[in-house]
């Protein structure tokens, strides 16, 4: 960081390692906030002339803080990465005036932008069923359709995120009727896991030309290394394009797919926030926000003054 005193660059080091030490930020987070005030600090050096240290920045003001996101709006960043950059710098000031013992209320203060969230477009539970066929009937080898297969049930069967499937070991094998899944910022949580899902990681382990150990990923590329998460996206495109599906149909779009499917099926919002790891429930609403219709189907069954 190479716009900002060494004492200034410390501390933004200082507060990055709180992130992952105390509050179990993941390491992405760690980068992308790591980047953010980078691009910050860079742009005061260029606004006030020459690299600040820290008195810079207990002297910031509102106005130093819009003339960034004017001059990062003018190199077409948009709204919600605007908000990430203005949440970081907020975290970190907010930190660096408890350490130091200033007002940073002129930086607190500043809302962020607005940007509407897009709505999740789940993948109808015939259409998810033809991908993960398709998907085992494009791949080069019988083992590596059953990895293929294996990974995509996880997500739609179990409602995992990608990077939780693929951060399985052999400790965690074979899977019985429920799994403790790490999740974003290390937190855990227990999912049931489908026969179908059981099957389909069983078969792919029957046929895996890899060993399974304790302490190594259960799903493995060609080489035998770590299975990389762009492959699985790319077999999903693949089988996606044979049949016809929308971009959105995608690895992440299955994990949509199980908190729509549940709910359809008469599932309880507050239990599927829990099945996929959401600390707030507005975050699950968004999952399943394309079933309004169902939402108020539930509502005028169950509240008292909707049954009068």
């Amino acid at each position: 960081m190479t716009d900002a005193a060494p004492a200034l660059t410390q501390a933004v080091t200082d507060w990055l390692d709180s992130l992952v030490a105390r509050k179990g930020a993941a390491e992405n987070t760690r980068a992308a906030y790591g980047r953010d005030l980078a691009d910050f600090l860079g742009f005061l050096a260029r606004h006030q002339g020459g690299a600040g240290g820290v008195a810079q920045i207990r002297a910031l003001t509102a106005s130093d803080l819009r003339a960034f996101l004017s001059d990062q709006r003018g190199q077409d960043i948009g709204s919600r990465s605007l908000a990430r950059k203005l949440s970081a710098i907020r975290g970190f000031v907010g930190w660096l005036a408890d350490r130091d013992g200033f007002d940073a209320t002129a930086t607190l203060s500043l809302r962020a932008p607005k940007f509407r969230k897009p709505l999740p477009r789940p993948i109808a539970a015939s259409a998810a069923h033809d991908l993960l066929d398709r998907a085992d009937a494009n791949a080069s080898e019988p083992w590596i359709a059953a990895r293929d297969g294996a990974v995509l049930t996880l997500l739609w069967g179990c409602g995992l995120r990608i990077s939780e499937a693929l951060a399985l070991t052999g400790a965690d094998m074979p899977l019985g009727a429920a799994l403790t899944v790490r999740g974003k910022g290390g937190k855990e949580r227990r999912v049931p896991v489908l026969p179908a899902a059981q099957t389909a990681v069983a078969g792919y382990l029957r046929l895996c030309p890899w060993p399974l150990v304790t302490d190594q990923p259960v799903f493995r590329g060609a080489r035998g290394g770590a299975l990389n998460p762009r492959l699985v996206q790319k077999a999903m495109e693949l089988a996606r394009h044979q049949l016809g599906l929308p971009a959105s149909a995608t690895p992440h779009a299955l994990r949509h797919s199980f908190a729509t499917h549940l709910l359809n099926a008469g599932g309880d919002l507050r239990a599927i926030q829990e099945l996929l790891g959401h600390a707030s429930l507005s975050t699950t609403q968004a999952y399943t926000a394309v079933d309004q219709v169902r939402l108020m189907e539930v509502y005028q069954a169950s509240h008292p003054r909707a049954r009068g």
